[in-house]
């Protein structure tokens, strides 16, 4: 998804020490993975398109009921765990859940979403993510709305993150079924302004690179890139002439 994708708690709430405990050879041993991953996702079959949220914040929309969406996330350790891999399942019309897996360091987290309005064009959501039991984070509770047309995607929302509330805003232009163009904020002197663009490859395999802007007074720039292969466990597939979810 890129809808709980950031995990950003990573940046302040982490050792140096413990940033550093993978060894070279594991992280060769990851990148073989991601290489395996990759070719996989690129010749498996494609069905119906779909491009996962943003580059940094939640979304309001939720996952196909029965889709199930597998990322590959790769961002500067300034933003978050450098080399994440994701899942996101669509269980109801209402209700979805997504499991990240970082590799440095070596941790599990979580996040839920509930569409409280799912009628389009207006959208109306809350949720949590960024819940590390394995770091002792707490989830971070959310709510968020939205209005989507056929090309325009307008969010506003708020989430609590650990001891403040933070605004969020997002913004993304639909061309067509295969390209979009995506800008989102979250505010807070850790986090960022991004902006950034989603493709189509096939149907379902998509990649989202993107620029995040520190809010810091430097305004440090980082890097950021998602892949993402969507299968139709037990859904019917995307309703055609739809980028967005």
């Amino acid at each position: 998804m890129d809808k709980f994708a950031n995990t950003r708690f990573t940046r302040g709430e982490m050792s140096n020490a413990l940033l550093k405990r993978t060894s070279n050879k594991e992280l060769i041993s990851r990148v073989k993975i991601i290489v395996v991953m990759i070719t996989f996702l690129s010749s498996a079959p494609s069905s119906f398109a779909t491009t996962k949220g943003l580059s940094q914040i939640v979304t309001p929309d939720l996952q196909p009921v029965g889709d199930l969406s597998l990322s590959l996330q790769i961002q500067d350790k300034r933003i978050a765990n450098p080399y994440q891999l994701q899942a996101e399942l669509g269980l109801t019309r209402w209700a979805e859940v997504a499991v990240f897996r970082g590799f440095q360091p070596d941790d599990w987290i979580f996040g839920t979403e509930v569409g409280l309005l799912t009628k389009e064009p207006f959208l109306l959501s809350a949720g949590f993510v960024n819940w590390s039991p394995h770091l002792n984070v707490d989830p971070q509770p959310y709510i968020e709305a939205g209005y989507y047309t056929e090309h325009h995607k307008l969010i506003a929302g708020a989430i609590h993150a650990g001891y403040k509330n933070e605004a969020i805003l997002g913004y993304a232009y639909d061309f067509n079924e295969r390209w979009r163009v995506q800008v989102d904020f979250q505010s807070g002197s850790e986090n960022s302004s991004t902006i950034g663009f989603t493709c189509n490859v096939t149907p379902d395999f998509q990649f989202n690179p993107a620029l995040y802007v520190n809010n810091g007074p430097k305004h440090d720039l980082f890097g950021y890139i998602v892949f993402t292969y969507t299968f139709h466990v037990w859904s019917k597939g995307w309703p055609p002439r739809r980028i967005g979810r």
